[in-house]
């Protein structure tokens, strides 16, 4: 692989990447609204007190982050799971959807969400863009920051004089930002409900498969 021409090797890439992209996480912590963050917790655990399910919607990679926030409410115990599975159940009234779109404008979210909320379901939203039509139909929403429009004129700037490479292409900071959020959401889910590790562990997948010694000379060659 050659190194890029403009900024050196890929070493030095990277490394002044992966720089920017914490500093831009510490500044979207610095920025979080605390009433939204308090409010988007405490539906969480009314809905899993009320022993109601926990859906999450996304789609690309706001999708896996979504996921990824699913399997961790599963291994807290709480009824969780994802639009798309073929697992899936309907939603029911007061269940709770969680929806991650940066734009809070894309199609398949919107649809799925406001089809949710017509069933009885609570919509909260993580996005960039509050007054988005998604945003519009939320019973809350927390506001995360991708790239701002300065960025994006920056970078289409770049773009046509070639004079350097966005560090975070499309919506990269918008993803990082939600998945770290979102895990510190369960670190305060373990918290407030007094969880411990252990408790987690228990739901941790282990499939690991198991040899199966059937020659005894086999096993006395492991042992």
């Amino acid at each position: 692989m050659t190194a890029d021409p403009i900024t050196g090797e890929p070493y030095k890439r990277i490394k002044r990447t992966m720089e920017s992209i914490s500093g831009r996480v510490r500044q979207e912590a610095g920025s979080l609204d605390r009433s939204e963050v308090n409010a988007f917790v405490a539906e969480i655990i009314a809905t899993h007190a009320d022993r109601h399910r926990i859906f999450l919607l996304g789609e690309g990679r706001s999708g896996l982050v979504a996921r990824s926030f699913a399997m961790r409410l599963m291994h807290l115990g709480f009824d969780v799971y994802v639009f798309g599975e073929v697992v899936t159940p309907a939603v029911k009234p007061h269940d709770l959807v969680i929806a991650v779109s940066g734009t809070g404008e894309t199609g398949p979210v919107n649809e799925t969400a406001k089809i949710a909320k017509h069933h009885g379901a609570r919509i909260a939203v993580v996005t960039s863009n509050t007054d988005s039509s998604l945003g519009t139909i939320a019973t809350n929403t927390v506001t995360i920051r991708g790239r701002t429009e300065a960025d994006e004129t920056s970078f289409l700037e770049r773009q046509v004089t070639g004079v350097s490479i966005s560090l975070t292409p499309l919506g990269t900071l918008f993803e990082i930002n939600v998945m770290v959020f979102l895990d510190s959401v369960i670190a305060g889910l373990i918290a407030a409900l007094e969880k411990k590790e252990e408790e987690l562990a228990e739901r941790h997948s282990d499939l690991r498969v198991q040899r199966v010694t059937t020659n005894p000379s086999d096993a006395h060659r492991d042992s």
